[in-house]
């Protein structure tokens, strides 16, 4: 009998995660779910910030910089060449199979950050060919939104990546120091597999059905999904072609800036990991305010082209704050202006989806999503290679006892050098 009960209670439980047309997902497909899945995604991610640099020395203690920024390339560099495909097929076959196929890749590299450091180092290298996640999700919120709801939809799913990061590097640095590093990629795994599910179980089509291909035996021509044929499409749109080359160039230094950023607070400046965590979640929060308040602010009074020169302004003035600063106040400031420029990504997507024509959202999301995974991988590189030139190398002991400043250190090391 009380098996009997146990396969009725399943038997409500997959009826409850059908629609009333039974087709799988919980409800009407709409900006929520978007919202959960990439909290979740990028919640798992964030408590491994302290265990990552700890992995990283340990598997690359010599060019550790350098090794990063080429992993990093690699991912980015095939993260270019599928984000377009991945968003073209999901303009045809639909967006919640691509979702779920993105997450699961995007996720799988976590559990072997303690199994087998190599494994996890090459896994996320060959994982950029599907970990496209944004390009998706985006292209499934204007499935669900009206033109003039988007930009304020795409800031609410970017403040929602903002506010992953809030809590999770403070709670991984908290349970890495106090239980180790195992509990953490192990609480991490579980989030993952908990978003797959929710994607599995809860997350509907967004795409309608009178655009999509009936059957999955349909064919799609490769001139269609060809990621080298989109950039050609889009090159002759003036506007696209533009807004894709902004793209390249504002995110291009922000992309290596932020492969090293955290090694570079510790080595050069001295924070410690609960000062790092600290310091992400200053930026997480402000970036959650400016990503939905002060973005929808701006949209209405200055337009959606202006914000994005806004977003930009702020960008090159964090970038520069930076890289001439020399205190820790000087990082926690420029921290709070770099928040500000986090509105630059979804204006940037506003303005693209009101390019595009319904069906080929998947297509220019793909393309805004596919050269900021170009940059993902050349800016580490580059940065990599920087480091690599000047013999900028990982310490363990960054803090120095003697009271000297790393980045003198560093400074004498680069004028050597020169």
């Amino acid at each position: 009998m009380t098996q009997e009960k146990k396969q009725t209670n399943c038997m409500m439980l997959v009826k409850r995660m059908l629609t009333k047309d039974g087709k799988p997902g919980l409800g009407k497909a709409s900006v929520s779910h978007a919202v959960v899945v990439i909290f979740l995604e990028f919640f798992a991610w964030g408590l491994l910030t302290t265990p990552m640099l700890t992995v990283l020395h340990e598997t690359f203690p010599h060019h550790t910089f350098l090794m990063n920024g080429l992993i990093q390339g690699v991912k980015g560099l095939l993260s270019f060449l599928s984000a377009p495909l991945i968003g073209a097929l999901s303009d045809t076959w639909g967006r919640r199979s691509f979702l779920l196929l993105t997450v699961f890749f995007t996720c799988a590299p976590i559990p072997l950050m303690r199994i087998s450091p190599w494994w996890y180092f090459a896994l996320i290298s060959v994982s950029g060919m599907f970990s496209v996640t944004f390009s998706v999700i985006f292209a499934y919120v204007a499935d669900v939104t009206e033109e003039h709801e988007r930009s304020a939809a795409y800031g609410l799913v970017s403040a929602t990546f903002a506010a992953s990061l809030v809590t999770s590097p403070a709670i991984g640095a908290y349970l890495s120091a106090k239980y180790g590093d195992s509990l953490v990629v192990l609480v991490a795994t579980i989030i993952s597999l908990c978003d797959i599910c929710f994607v599995f179980l809860a997350v509907p089509e967004s795409l309608p059905e009178k655009m999509r291909l009936s059957s999955w035996g349909t064919s799609i021509s490769w001139k269609q999904a060809d990621p080298f044929a989109s950039l050609r499409k889009v090159g002759k749109d003036s506007t696209v072609l533009l807004i894709c080359i902004t793209v390249f160039l504002s995110y291009l230094p922000e992309a290596g800036q932020y492969s090293s950023f955290f090694l570079y607070l510790r080595q050069v400046i001295g924070f410690s990991s609960a000062t790092i965590a600290g310091f992400i979640a200053m930026v997480g929060l402000l970036s959650i305010i400016a990503q939905t308040a002060f973005l929808r602010i701006s949209m209405r009074s200055i337009g959606n082209k202006n914000t994005v020169l806004l977003g930009l302004g702020f960008q090159v003035f964090q970038l520069a704050w930076y890289g001439f600063g020399s205190e820790p106040w000087m990082m926690w400031a420029a921290g709070a202006v770099a928040a500000m420029s986090s509105i630059t990504f979804p204006a940037v997507s506003a303005l693209v989806s009101r390019s595009a024509d319904p069906g080929q959202q998947g297509v220019v999301q793909g393309m805004i999503t596919g050269i900021r995974g170009l940059c993902n991988g050349l800016g580490p590189a580059l940065y990599g290679f920087i480091f690599f030139l000047f013999n900028v190398e990982l310490n363990d002991n960054p803090v120095q006892t003697d009271g000297s400043r790393p980045l003198q250190n560093l400074t004498d090391n680069l004028t050597d050098k020169v």
